[in-house]
């Protein structure tokens, strides 16, 4: 199973708190959608602190007027106080679930938007990128990082904006109550906050390292219990590997949600101690102020003026203690917002040039021509930001790279060949020679590094890519199902496509009659990559799905192999109809395939060695084909068994795989 995947450069603490502020306005650009929303909410808010802070000074007309006032209690006016004290709460309460309907409604909407935009900029992202990272890293980007930062669009901001007023409200009430008693409440602030930041970056760097630590685990899980995993692992009995491997991470993982839980609880435990006995020492120097003990003491200072304030020192402490862990949350979630702005900082490789022509199959001969090709895979990009600064020096290190390379390094080299409309051509040799790769370039699943790639003379770079595949079909030995009804996989090539026009295709593909034999006949589920159907019914159905698609041009990669006779000859012919009046490319191992193809191409470590027909390359007694020849048809009893662990793609004439 793959354990590789693009690189990661871990960032400092300082060089993640650098980083902090344009990821912070990326968030801002992320909820701009939803601005008048968003003023709504803060609407709500200030109003709702503006209701709870009248409630102290209530208060303090109670004690001070309505109960010890100068003529004795007055009924009247309590009567006024307690109603108002009684309203105040309901409105507030109703402010409250106005607010939560709004900040759900933004925080959702926007994290929808981030999971779509991520999904759609990975759609657009070369085929080196799927190749080069674990799809369940991939998958941990799209679903736990995203959920991980669903507070932060959902609540966090509401609830900074609302204790951030609820403070200051709340600041200003105890100022207008008495100064100097709001000195002795706030004098350890600033080491509080202090505080805050120090525990704030340790657990930034914390949440990353358990992000990347679930995304492994996730990678674990997709590559060990996906169908093809799950056989792999019991074939070759590494269950208790694999579990222990799991294990591994998963302790791991508890290791670090634990430390990560525990980071800062020291500091909250610190900042409730100090308000839980903040009344105390509120009490006692009111005494001395009273007392006139105190520089500036105040001897108007009253009963109700106290109680009022120690009333609004105990709605401070809860909005503030909350701003503290919201703080840390935030900083806790930059790291995951970080994770996912790595993603949608990847520029994509193989992207329309400007002034790309579009192409219509129909509009094509199907000529193509590799004119000295030469061609490298990339090294994995590193993931650096949410910035993404680095990918400009990659970009250049790759073209040093490429133009510094040895002929070793060479995945194909200065390859030059012409295939002639409609005519079949097979590329043979040894596996690793690079024939995937070749095939690879025509539809541009990777881009040549030197060279060109031609189809009716037109450079493929210089083509849209939407056009582009739809002028290019591909069936591979291995060709892919998803979990859906088998009218599904088939419309997957042309969505819309008439019922008629999908039955036509199955027909051509010699798999409607079987697919009628199902009690479900079109709707008959596949099942995942198609394991509810055999070899030779997943391959018939995607050589219905390229008819369908109707490309002009046509790669056939190793497009069966290990089939019964029964079922190579339904395949055979339905290939032949597949290639008829197409520009097709196949790969060969089986030689006895390709006695009628057009032309054939041999290669060897990414070089072309010879080409020619059946007959003229047979003739070359010390040429690649001849050798190959020899050995499946001279020196082998079987003469149709496969060379290499690759299938072969064979003449329009015959086709026998």
């Amino acid at each position: 199973m793959p354990r590789g995947g693009p690189r990661v450069t871990h960032l400092s603490p300082e060089e993640l708190q650098a980083n902090n502020r344009p990821v912070l306005r990326r968030i801002a650009h992320l909820l701009r959608p939803y601005s008048s929303r968003m003023l709504a909410v803060a609407g709500v808010v200030v109003l709702a602190a503006v209701l709870s802070s009248m409630v102290p000074f209530l208060t303090r007309a109670v004690f001070d007027q309505a109960l010890f006032g100068d003529g004795g209690p007055d009924l009247t006016l309590l009567g006024w106080l307690v109603a108002g004290m009684c309203v105040l709460p309901v409105l507030a309460a109703l402010l409250g679930i106005t607010q939560n309907w709004l900040t759900s409604t933004i925080g959702n909407s926007a994290m929808a938007d981030l999971r779509s935009e991520l999904f759609s900029h990975l759609q657009k992202m070369e085929l080196a990128f799927f190749t080069t990272t674990k799809t369940g890293a991939i998958q941990s980007r799209l679903a736990n990082d995203v959920a991980g930062v669903r507070t932060v669009l959902t609540d966090t901001a509401t609830s900074i904006l609302q204790n951030s007023v609820t403070v200051t409200a709340a600041f200003i009430s105890m100022v207008i109550l008495s100064w100097q008693l709001t000195i002795l409440t706030v004098v350890l602030m600033p080491l509080f906050i202090w505080l805050q930041v120090r525990v704030g970056r340790r657990r930034q760097v914390l949440a990353r390292r358990t992000q990347e630590n679930l995304s492994e685990m996730t990678a674990i899980t997709e590559e060990s219990l996906s169908v093809s995993g799950i056989l792999l692992s019991k074939v070759f009995n590494r269950g208790e590997a694999e579990a222990e491997r799991y294990r591994r991470a998963n302790l791991e993982q508890t290791k670090l949600q634990v430390e990560q839980a525990m980071t800062g609880r020291l500091f909250f435990a610190t900042v409730q101690t100090f308000f839980a006995i903040t009344p105390a020492i509120i009490y006692l120097f009111a005494g001395f102020l009273l007392t006139d003990r105190v520089p500036g003491g105040d001897d108007a200072l009253t009963a109700g003026t106290l109680v009022a304030f120690t009333t609004v020192q105990a709605r401070l402490q809860m909005p503030l203690i909350q701003l503290m862990r919201v703080s840390l949350d935030v900083q806790t979630s930059l790291a995951l917002f970080r994770r996912i702005f790595e993603y949608l900082d990847l520029e994509p490789a193989i992207v329309d040039r400007p002034g790309a022509v579009t192409i219509r199959p129909e509009d094509l001969r199907g000529e193509v021509e590799f004119r000295d090709v030469w061609f490298r895979y990339p090294e994995p990009r590193a993931l650096t930001g949410a910035t993404g600064g680095s990918r400009f020096d990659e970009a250049a290190e790759a073209i040093d790279a490429v133009s510094t390379a040895t002929e070793d390094d060479w995945t194909l080299s200065a390859l030059s060949f012409t295939i002639a409309p409609g005519h079949m051509a097979a590329l043979v040799g040894p596996s690793g020679s690079g024939k995937t790769t070749t095939t690879y370039l025509v539809p541009r699943f990777h881009d040549v590094s030197r060279g060109q790639v031609l189809i009716d003379g037109h450079d493929v770079r210089d083509l849209t890519l939407s056009s582009l595949a739809d002028c290019v079909g591909m069936v591979t030995q291995e060709p892919y199902l998803f979990h859906g009804t088998i009218r599904d996989n088939i419309a997957y090539a042309k969505p819309g496509a008439s019922a008629d026009e999908i039955v036509r295709a199955a027909v051509d593909a010699n798999i409607h009659d079987r697919i009628m034999s199902f009690p479900d006949g079109y709707e008959t589920i596949t099942g995942e990559r198609g394991y509810r159907l055999s070899g030779g019914e997943k391959q018939r159905i995607a050589i219905a799905r390229v008819l369908l698609k109707n490309p002009r041009i046509l790669i056939l990669d190793e497009a069966t192999s290990a089939l019964d006779n029964e079922t190579e000859r339904l395949v055979q012919e339905a290939l032949e109809r597949a290639t008829q009046g197409r520009t097709t490319l196949a790969i060969a191992h089986r030689l006895s395939t390709i006695h009628n193809a057009d032309v054939i191409f041999g290669l060897v470590d990414g070089r072309l060695v010879e080409q020619g027909t059946h007959e003229e390359l047979l003739a070359d007694e010390d040429g690649l084909y001849a050798r190959l020849y020899r050995e499946q048809f001279v020196n082998r009893r079987a003469p149709a068994q496969p060379m290499g662990n690759r299938g072969a793609a064979g003449p329009r004439a015959r086709i026998q795989l």
